[in-house]
């Protein structure tokens, strides 16, 4: 095992071979007060560096000699523009010294692996150090002229801003329009967060009574108030009956179709809206709020599986950004809500009437009064041995809505739903979670009486469970409770 140390930790420095990047790694040692010397096989080069009030010696850094040059330099910086002078330093000071740092200059891919190969710790091929660095500045510099072109949008509104959440809203999509509603406030522009549908499901309950974000019913205001509209983290989650033109669309799912909007920031390359809003807050340098820094987090690490699903570089630097800032005890709080005695009995039932193909269950909870504790019935029934996949339906008057959770890699249970229900209803959803409500009359024909509501509901559930497993690819033969 090696005990080589860090260059964090080391104060000596042997530079082999001083072209413009030896100069430069040169000077910026020099400037951290450490200890530094260059051998360069050019004489006069040598002389020049020694006119600057640098260390540096004429030596052929190919020849074996040159380790008795470097003895005692914590590390070796091999960075001449001859590439095979590099390799025969590298295999010279290996041989000699199995503890010396060394880290070496390629030119292309294959000569890093030589080199990597002859025992270099470290390897730079100078081409990718400046295309990395030219992509990051690209990045910086898209993002600060993407947050002009935000601001200009929000503070450009003479009345309120209205902030879209998606139906039903997820913690992505709550916590990306509490910051944007956060920056809304930081250019000093009124905007209010509007959602659609029912906040029901007990940990997203829990999550915006903890943090006390304000949510206001669509239902409940008059749209004339506002003449800005921005839509946060919609594209995976079905359309909203909203009759209004969007002037900011913010999501980490591209959409189907074009996006009409004044400024708009899709990245699927990220796996949470509220990555997108972290890098705004960020960019603005404004002071993180507790509970947007606690609400992203929760945004992040749900719409990730905590950090086990599509996690992106991203979605972590995000996370560790909002960390010091987030209340976790109050996440804490969130992630362990108490089941409503209701969410139980849908639980219960959706336990007993399962059936298994495979690794696939298919469950029927009945009649029910709440589409959000279908959610976490799925979610629950994820955790029994074999399962690796779930789908749960139940009625309300004259829907029926199902939530469907997946761990299958090979499986996208949004494309599932989108097969079997998309043509007769309305399906929403992603690799991992995905939900749909379809009338009921499209199963059977039959108006919902008090008379009829077992033959209904038995009806219903062989046409839904049949569509369900034949869009898995599953065969409904011998089906089982799983019991």
């Amino acid at each position: 095992m090696s005990t080589r140390g860090t260059i964090s930790s080391m104060s000596s420095y042997a530079i082999l071979g001083c072209g413009s990047v030896g100069h430069s790694v040169a000077e910026e040692l020099v400037e951290r007060d450490k200890d530094v010397l260059i051998l360069d096989k050019d004489q006069s080069r040598a002389e020049s560096l020694r006119d600057q009030d640098l260390e540096a010696r004429q030596a052929d850094i190919s020849e074996p000699e040159i380790t008795e040059e470097v003895e005692g330099y914590d590390v070796a910086l091999i960075l001449a523009s001859d590439i095979e002078a590099n390799k025969s330093a590298v295999t010279h000071i290996r041989n000699q010294d199995e503890e010396q740092f060394v880290v070496a200059r390629a030119s292309d891919p294959v000569t890093s692996d030589e080199l990597s190969a002859l025992g270099a710790d470290v390897v730079i091929n100078p081409s990718s150090v400046i295309s990395d660095a030219a992509l990051r500045a690209l990045e910086s510099g898209e993002l600060e002229y993407k947050a002009r072109s935000l601001s200009d949008v929000l503070t450009g509104a003479e009345k309120k801003v209205a902030i879209l959440t998606h139906d039903n809203p997820d913690p992505d999509s709550i916590a990306s329009a509490a910051a944007l509603e956060s920056i809304a406030e930081y250019l000093d522009v009124e905007a209010d967060i509007l959602y659609f549908g029912d906040i029901g499901h007990q940990e997203n309950r829990a999550f915006v009574n903890l943090l006390e974000i304000e949510l206001t019913h669509h239902d409940t205001v008059n749209l004339d108030e506002y003449d800005t509209f921005a839509m946060v983290d919609q594209a995976n989650s079905g359309s909203l009956s909203i009759d209004t033109s969007i002037d900011i669309y913010i999501d980490h799912f591209e959409t189907n179709g074009e996006i009409n909007a004044d400024f708009a920031d899709v990245r699927p390359n990220v796996s949470a809206t509220s990555t997108i809003l972290t890098k705004y807050l960020q960019e603005y340098d404004m002071t993180v709020s507790e509970t947007v820094a606690t609400a992203l987090l929760y945004g992040i690490r749900a719409e990730t599986l905590d950090f086990r699903r599509d996690t992106t570089p991203a979605d972590l630097t995000a996370a560790a950004y909002l960390y010091p800032f987030a209340n976790h005890d109050t996440l804490e709080q969130v992630e362990s809500p108490n089941m409503s005695p209701e969410t139980l009995d849908v639980l219960a039932e959706a336990i007993a009437n399962r059936k298994v193909q495979g690794s696939h269950l298919v469950s029927n909870a009945g009649f029910i009064n709440s589409r959000d504790a279908l959610a976490q019935a799925a979610q629950q029934l994820l955790n029994l041995e074999g399962v690796t996949t779930t789908a749960v339906f139940g009625i309300i008057e004259d829907t029926i809505y199902l939530a469907a959770r997946s761990k299958d890699i090979r499986l996208n249970i949004g494309s599932v739903l989108q097969d079997g229900f998309a043509d007769i209803g309305e399906a929403a959803g992603h690799s991992t979670q995905a939900s749909a409500e379809v009338p009921l009359g499209i199963f059977n024909g039959i108006e919902t009486t008090a008379e009829n509501r077992e033959t209904l509901l038995s009806l219903t559930g062989e046409a839904v469970t049949r569509t369900l497993f034949e869009a898995m690819g599953v065969e409904q033969e011998n089906s089982s409770n799983g019991g």
